[in-house]
């Protein structure tokens, strides 16, 4: 990379960072107020609040394929102009059909970047995996804490919910004219000594063990974030006040979101970071199941701990590849296969409740699943590389330590 170009990719990537949680979060908060101005059904209601997994399963998928062909710089500007014009375009409509199919747009932008940025974190930073992981997935919490928090107030006070979410489309426009430059030289991703693609990372270990533990990561964070605020307002709280809790729990995730992954990257063992980092979950949980008004703040602190288990895994995607195309390609397999998982989520937490009138039954079952999230996540800190896998016997002997240093440079493009 460029002296010139380093800022501008650095400058590009905290700006499309802070616009990839937006399209997804910034709906629920005003879900009630939307559903009266479009007549929106409740099929279309819940269909609206499943879409964000619904897309990141599957154009996730296609974005490794899309950055080999165009470039993933290119790649990139096209997926933050769909979120422009989707978040944009929905503002102006009075149909529930098309408000649904432009949050499509936003939503299939959103996980299309979302699957380039470790390639992209590779692609420029091969050495400072984990501090730069650590930079824009701090951002990226900065961006859905945002959403959170501030689209009730911006709603209020610009008169309505249209200017709510329209405020969302002039950030992600802003983010937008970086990516124009880093565009204008892109090529190709170079190809990895062997050709990885989806299919490949699916006939792996590693591809697997990586899937399962984002999707489990995943299943936790939909179900707090689309429960919570309910389960606190079911303990006595109001509408306001449980929207900041769940504020809070965003929240605290910020500033381990910017100090672990660096951390991670770094570690010659991180399997007692991983598992204290998890073991937040169960501890919050059983807060909740003890007192969950009297205990609501210490129990969104340590769920809030526990979600940092996001950019764990981001970083661990960087980590356990050679090559951006190789780290593209597992990015792209972990999160589609991961989402799926992840849908069971909200799902299943709302079914629970349902049917054992309650939250204790969700709460437990929450905290058994961080079970098998420890056994992948112990599995996934020991030293290994996508590559490897595809390639036996080809790769060199593994080093022992798991930081970015460990790594072999990785092709570049033009302009980096």
């Amino acid at each position: 990379m460029t002296r010139r170009t380093a800022p501008l990719f650095l400058v590009g990537l905290v700006l499309l960072s802070l616009n990839l949680r937006p399209a997804a979060v910034s709906i629920g908060p005003i879900l009630d107020e939307l559903r009266s101005a479009l007549g929106m059904s409740p099929a279309t209601a819940g269909l609206l609040t499943s879409l964000p997994v619904l897309a990141f399963a599957l154009f996730g998928a296609l974005a490794p394929a899309a950055a080999r062909r165009v470039g993933v710089h290119r790649t990139t500007l096209v997926a933050l102009l769909a979120i422009v014009a989707g978040l944009a375009g929905r503002t102006a409509t009075s149909s529930e059909s098309v408000f649904l199919a432009l949050s499509g747009v936003a939503l299939a932008g959103m996980a299309v970047a979302n699957v380039l940025l470790p390639s992209l974190v590779k692609l420029h930073y091969p050495d400072r995996v984990g501090p730069v992981t650590a930079l824009y997935t701090t951002v990226l919490s900065i961006g859905l804490t945002a959403a959170l928090v501030l689209t009730v107030p911006i709603t209020d006070a610009l008169g309505g919910w249209r200017a709510g979410l329209g405020t969302w489309a002039v950030l992600a426009l802003l983010a937008v004219l970086p990516w124009v430059g880093l565009a204008a030289r892109d090529r190709a991703l170079e190809p990895a000594p062997r050709r990885i693609g989806f299919a490949d990372v699916g006939r792996t270990r590693l591809g697997w063990a990586m899937a399962c533990f984002f999707g489990l990561q995943s299943l936790q964070a939909y179900a707090v974030f689309g429960w919570f605020a309910t389960l606190w307002r079911d303990s006595g709280y109001s509408a306001t006040t449980a929207g900041v809790l769940v504020g809070l729990l965003a929240a605290t995730a910020i500033p381990f979101s910017l100090w672990l992954p660096a951390v991670l990257g770094r570690s010659r063992d991180p399997r007692k970071m991983l598992v204290a980092v998890i073991g937040c979950y169960p501890l919050g949980y059983l807060l909740l199941l003890i007192e969950p008004h009297d205990l609501a703040v210490p129990a969104a602190l340590l769920v809030g701990i526990g979600t940092v288990t996001f950019p764990l895994v981001l970083t661990l995607i960087g980590l356990r590849s050679r090559t951006a195309e190789g780290t593209a390609a597992l990015s792209a397999f972990t999160q589609a296969t991961g989402y799926l998982i992840a849908g069971i989520g909200p799902f299943g937490i709302g079914l629970l409740h349902d049917l054992s009138g309650g939250w204790t039954v969700p709460l437990v079952a929450l905290a058994a699943l961080t079970i098998p999230q420890v056994a992948v996540g112990l599995r996934l800190a020991r030293p290994r590389y996508i590559e490897d896998e595809l390639a036996p016997g080809t790769g060199r002997a593994e080093p022992a330590a798991v930081g970015g240093s460990v790594h072999s440079p990785a092709p570049r493009s033009e302009d980096s």
